[in-house]
């Protein structure tokens, strides 16, 4: 149940939950500014993660003995927590390592039989590697050709030639909901709507939206969702792709062998029903039990008290920095989530990053997964600093108080 609206959250006691967070590094109070890369984990994910082992630890839907019950039980538990935090149904949710699989497995079942020479495949120039790469792949053994669609200054989509891109001949838009650098949050239902009046299969990215805000899923209305378990407070090789029912059933399965089956015989196999015929082999269980576990956190916090406490610490960070000489910010859409990526003049990103870790500061510096989007800026790397609920005020001024430090030692 969510927490009152009403009622403030006393944030730091939500940061006493991430036991990680009170480590110290090269001697410093680690300040932890890489969540867009992977989220910390509360002690419920980690406590229910070792309970899975220490207790119920058997495979998922293959035996009737308690433990195997048990496991299934808490393994099927977690899809339905899962369908419910971003309100879709239990049976139209694939779960899978993550976001990278759930897209290589539209690709590949959805895409590689359906394109052909001629058609098209529209990507956006922020997207992750993630979702440009399974697109050429399937552009090369098809025919069909990519095409991007570009941005405006301010690290926002060009919406009118989005539009307009949006020709007869493209099959298919592949789209972040929320960039992974800029932070820039797309507007996802009216872009998935003007591409299904043209009849394009969309497919969004959702590893940088889950973690951050309210994800509902039928209100954006696209034909596939991604998502990453490891961003969102859980742990990591999990994640899941929703998919219209339709295409579920149509799709082959991607991957063959134990539990997507039915009935195999030597001339022919029967295949179990979606989502199952999509989860072949034994699956990362207590892994899903520790999403489950986050799903749970998340919910209780509620996802728009996330929203806002993160709100707040960017407008923070992105004041501060702004008074950091030499500093130049990537991406200041005007709806954007807590992620601030940077250069400072003179410094390399990697050198950047290496002495502010010695002050105790995490953050990631280089192409983040995003060349394209780099080399339209003109830069060859960036540092990125990104925000979550459990981050504080304070840990934005030791960031900030570190940079100039840092900036001065660099000359």
């Amino acid at each position: 149940m969510n927490m009152d609206a009403t009622l403030p959250i006393d944030w730091a006691r939500v940061r006493n939950d991430f036991p990680l967070l009170t480590r110290q590094v090269h001697g410093k109070p680690l300040v932890y500014l890489d969540s867009a890369n992977t989220g910390q984990k509360p002690a419920a994910v980690i406590e229910a993660t070792d309970d899975f082992y220490r207790r119920h630890n058997a495979n998922v839907s293959r035996a009737v003995h308690t433990l195997g019950s048990e496991a299934t039980e808490a393994y099927e538990g977690a899809r339905r927590k899962l369908a419910a935090f971003l309100n879709v149904q239990r049976d139209d949710l694939v779960l899978c390592s993550g976001t990278t699989f759930a897209i290589n497995l539209v690709a590949y079942s959805w895409a590689l039989p359906r394109l052909k020479a001629g058609d098209a495949i529209l990507v956006t120039r922020m997207e992750h590697h993630a979702n440009i790469v399974p697109w050429q792949l399937v552009a090369q053994r098809t025919g069909a050709t990519i095409k991007v669609a570009e941005l405006l200054p301010d690290g926002s989509l060009d919406l009118d030639a989005l539009q307009t891109a949006m020709t007869p001949d493209v099959k298919l838009l592949a789209i972040a909901h929320v960039s992974n650098v800029l932070g820039t949050v797309n507007p996802v239902a009216a872009i998935c709507r003007e591409a299904r009046k043209r009849g394009i299969v969309t497919v969004v990215d959702g590893s940088q939206a889950a973690p951050h805000m309210t994800v509902d899923i039928p209100a954006i209305g696209c034909d596939f969702y991604a998502i990453t378990g490891h961003k969102m407070c859980g742990p990591t090789g999990t994640g899941a792709l929703w998919a219209r029912r339709e295409h579920l059933q149509a799709m082959p399965p991607f991957l063959g062998g134990g539990e997507m089956i039915r009935e195999v015989r030597f001339d022919g196999t029967v295949f179990n029903d979606a989502p199952h015929k999509f989860e072949a082999g034994t699956p990362n269980i207590a892994g899903f039990v520790g999403l489950g576990a986050a799903v749970d956190y998340l919910s209780t916090l509620g996802m728009d008290h996330v929203a806002a406490r993160e709100g707040e610490l960017l407008a923070h960070a992105t004041e501060e920095l702004h008074k950091v000489d030499g500093l130049r910010i990537f991406g200041e859409a005007k709806d954007k989530a807590a992620v601030i990526s940077f250069v400072v003049e003179g410094a390399h990103a990697h050198d950047l990053a290496t002495l502010l870790d010695l002050e105790g500061v995490a953050v990631r510096s280089g192409q983040h997964c995003a060349h394209p989007l780099l080399q339209w800026f003109g830069v060859a790397a960036t540092c990125r600093a990104s925000l979550a609920f459990y981050n504080t005020h304070d840990e934005i001024d030791a960031f900030v108080a570190a940079l100039r430090k840092v900036r001065r030692l660099l000359g």
